[in-house]
């Protein structure tokens, strides 16, 4: 079925209108492997069908382009919506699917024979059960058992993408199939591996304890009080093992931890049936860093929808989320607007970034690659002592990062990082953002057995420990402000473009996980690791609002010719709710220069335009300026580099754009005359042509070009109904300041098809669609003035990976109607893209432009 177009939302439309029916729709997100509809996996046979099933159905979030647009002023400093978060009842009134949806889609579960075990209070996701044959004759589809073509187990799935019979397309279905299995992301020491064990831990052997990492890391008074923290886990636990951790360490826990099954999961994991290793360790790793939390959940599931749908629904939210976990989905949009509810709601997520090393195109290690997480690498970390501070660092051989395996775009936080970066990608989505110590030197214990030193790692550590941080950069939020930080990206690059970096970040600058560290950002450890108070500091602020900012020049070099100025714009990105007045001033300019500022300064996140006015005699040379930005006791600075150029003599330019122009007789074109200047001409330009044949006129809007002499006019070229055809010269004259130059245009005058003339537009002029999907918006021309020839469409500006068509490809007689169909590829990149729609006939030429979105 293909969808018409529409602005900020898509709707289905039929191509033959049927009214009043449901439709067999796939969701908009996939379910089944290419293995499977390939026949790369084998089938060996099928579930039985009284077999009982718990499946998902997500529904679709309403306004997609409003919830991004959203997301940017959440986190814009500027912006009088900055951090000001939804509640979950919120979220739902503007984004979460319609109340009539929602039991429309009840109704045709209990319809056909499945049983409604939970609702969502968000709309998003409804929990059916039922036996398998109820849901093949559901989703008209054949439950089968496979081999797995890589793993040696079998799995199960539908034979094809499901097409349920409902009213309204679902987005994903959760818990039909198994071919991925979620894998913590925990390693265990290879024996003769050649790092030594911790000497300077406070836990048994010399190991690491979770306190360590805080007294490394932090080893300030904050403890995380009021904070409430999540984990994300695919089994249960057995406390007892985290009793036996504090009992050998020597330590209490003071924290209450509640383990919640999100789909009947149980939340009991006992030895030997189950393994409760990573479970613990995620939980004294976060406790240990905020021993004072209010409390800690473990959302318990068997599948990753319901596990982060009920962390995005909890009472109360968790502001700080961790994932140890890996898994791969079908499609890895799947989990988008959980990971978007999140960021709404001022919810962060930590993923550990895996533990294989520098990742390849292949690599399986979703969702770390994600945009709306922040994806911790590994660290090999040294203190001074038990309990005592952080002393080196450096890359953790094993860690994850690298370049986005699922080529998510790379968000626009992170662009000027990436630039600097010569190993990273301009393209797609970075990671890791941050890292912490993730080597063989912690103390772990688990299924119920003896305790170990020195044995287990991972960036699985380094998750928790970083969410365990974040509680303690929200309780100094919540003092200063009233608010949490919630997704802290944004934040974090910032920081790192600012002058405060080396003091809020231990930047890591040596060892490597295939990707070499280096100074600033890398893809072996991303900005580091956190710097004490530091990075709380300028995330949270340090008292009564606080906060802090950071200044930036653009562009950040400027040449200008002796007797001239130039410009360039200082802007100030702030942290933690700064909001103070940042006095702006400049030194290292050489004698002759003078720089000033308007305004003189900036209050919070704002700009200024910085001019440097050079005088006659000023040395010519290349000078280093620098801007600095005071506010009370804080500062920060930022560098322009001028460059003094010999002045030469004055002169001016002159181009034409298009410099060929084609009419019909009777009608007009347009060319845009284009005038730049160099070595200090100022004066007005006048422009006149010359060589246009009887019976075309050509005017100039404006008639000449103001002083300095950089600018442009419209220059019109009338043709007369009676103009003979064929191409002319047509000589366009700039003279001032005693200077003249030409340019030329070539006007092709072409015959009248018994004259008249049509309008084109597309309808709607905007809208969108998710990879995977296809739409249309229809194409209309109306002919005027006698016009009666048959017009043909064309389209350019069509994004890679879209691909399109006309039917019809031409509409006969002037005036009709054409769909444009457009289908986007799962692999095409999210963005804006406006497409011009030219309609051509009888000598005539128009264009409409549909504004296209790639969600």
């Amino acid at each position: 079925m293909i969808r018409r177009l529409s602005i900020l939302l898509l709707t289905i439309a039929a191509v033959a209108p049927v009214i009043g029916q449901a439709q067999s729709l796939p969701p908009s997100t996939h379910t089944v492997r290419d293995a499977v509809l390939n026949g790369q996996a084998k089938q060996v046979g099928r579930l039985p069908s009284a077999q009982e099933m718990r499946i998902v159905l997500v529904l679709p979030l309403r306004n997609q382009l409003g919830l991004d647009l959203l997301l940017k002023d959440l986190y814009d400093p500027s912006s009088a919506s900055y951090h000001q978060w939804l509640t979950v009842e919120e979220f739902t009134a503007m984004f979460g699917p319609e109340q009539s949806d929602y039991d429309s889609a009840m109704s045709w579960a209990q319809t056909h024979g499945l049983a409604v075990a939970a609702t969502s209070p968000n709309r998003v996701n409804l929990d059916v059960t039922g036996t398998v044959a109820n849901i093949e004759a559901a989703l008209h589809v054949t439950m089968g058992v496979y081999q797995h073509p890589t793993e040696n187990r079998t799995f199960y799935s539908p034979d094809r993408e499901p097409t349920p019979d409902l009213s309204v397309q679902l987005w994903h279905i959760a818990g039909l199939e198994n071919y991925s299995i979620p894998k913590p992301m925990l390693s265990k020491r290879p024996p003769g591996y050649a790092t030594p064990l911790a000497t300077t831990g406070s836990c048994p052997g010399a190991s690491f304890c979770g306190s360590d990492m805080r007294a490394a890391y932090y080893g300030g008074g904050l403890n995380g009080s009021g904070q409430s923290l999540g984990l994300l886990e695919y089994y249960g636990t057995d406390l007892t093992d985290l009793n036996t951790y504090y009992t050998n360490a020597h330590q209490t826990n003071n924290v209450p931890v509640t383990l919640l099954s999100t789909d009947g999961t149980s939340t009991s994991c006992v030895s030997p049936n189950c393994d409760d290793t990573e479970q613990t360790l995620d939980m004294t790793q976060a406790i240990g860093m905020a021993a004072g939390m209010s409390s800690l959940e473990m959302y318990v599931g068997s599948v990753d929808s319901a596990i982060l749908n009920t962390m995005a629904k909890h009472s109360p939210l968790n502001a700080q989320l961790s994932s140890s976990w890996t898994w791969s989905p079908a499609d890895p949009s799947t989990d988008n607007p959980y990971f978007q509810e999140f960021a709404t709601q001022g919810q962060n997520l930590f993923q550990a970034a895996g533990d294989s090393g520098a990742w390849k195109s292949t690599s399986a290690i979703w969702p770390a690659d994600d945009v709306y997480l922040t994806t911790v690498g590994g660290t090999d970390l040294t203190t001074s002592g038990a309990g005592g501070p952080w002393a080196s660092e450096s890359a953790w051989s094993n860690g994850g990062g690298g370049i986005s395996p699922n080529k998510f775009a790379i968000p626009s936080w992170q662009t000027s990082a990436a630039s600097g970066c010569s190993s990273c990608s301009k393209t797609y989505r970075n990671a890791p953002d941050v890292s912490a110590n993730a080597n063989y030197t912690f103390y772990v214990c688990a299924d119920q057995t003896t305790c170990t030193e020195n044995s287990y790692g991972g960036t699985s550590f380094a998750a928790p420990m970083w969410a365990g941080y974040l509680a303690l950069v929200n309780q100094q939020a919540v003092t200063n402000n009233g608010k949490t930080v919630g997704f802290i990206n944004p934040n974090l690059y910032t920081i790192y473009s600012g002058s405060s970096y080396n003091s809020d970040f231990h930047d890591v600058t040596s060892g490597s996980n295939g990707f070499s560290a280096t100074t600033g950002y890398d893809l072996a450890t991303g900005l580091g690791s956190p710097n004490g108070s530091g990075l709380i500091t300028a995330l949270a602020g340090s008292g009564g609002g606080g906060g802090s900012f950071s200044l930036s020049a653009s562009p950040s070099s400027v040449s200008v010719v002796q007797g001239n100025s130039g410009t360039s714009t200082i802007s100030s990105s702030v942290t933690g709710g700064f909001s103070g007045t940042i006095s702006l001033s400049a030194s290292g300019q050489p004698s002759g220069v003078t720089v000033g500022f308007s305004p003189s300064s900036i209050t919070g996140a704002g700009s200024s335009t910085m001019t440097m006015t050079v005088g006659s005699s000023t040395a010519t040379g290349t000078y280093m300026i620098t801007v600095t930005g005071t506010s009370g006791s804080t500062s920060a600075s930022t560098t322009v580099s001028l460059t003094v150029t010999a002045s030469s003599s004055p002169n001016f330019s002159i181009s034409a754009s298009p410099s060929s122009v084609s009419v019909v007789q009777g009608n007009s074109g347009t060319s845009t005359i284009s005038t730049s200047v160099s070595g200090g001409f100022n004066s007005a330009i006048s422009l006149s042509a010359s060589g246009q044949p009887s019976g075309v006129t050509v005017s100039f809007n404006p008639s000449s070009i103001a002083a300095p002499g950089s600018g442009s006019s419209t220059m019109t070229m009338a043709v007369a109904s009676t103009t003979a055809t064929g191409t002319y010269t047509i000589t366009v004259t700039g003279s001032g300041g005693g200077t003249t130059h030409t340019t030329s245009v070539s006007l092709t005058v072409t015959p009248s098809s018994g004259g008249g003339s049509f309008t084109i537009s597309v309808s709607p002029s905007s809208g969108g669609l998710y990879p995977g999907q296809s739409g249309y918006a229809v194409v209309s021309t109306q002919a005027s003035g006698g016009f009666n020839s048959n017009i043909s469409l064309s389209a350019t500006g069509v994004p890679s990976g879209v691909s399109y068509y006309f039917t019809p490809s031409s509409i006969s007689g002037g005036t009709g109607s054409s769909d444009f169909v457009l289908s986007v590829s799962r692999r095409a990149r999210a963005g804006t893209y406006p497409i011009t729609i030219k309609g051509t006939g009888g000598g005539v030429t128009q264009t409409t432009v549909l504004t296209f979105y790639i969600f």
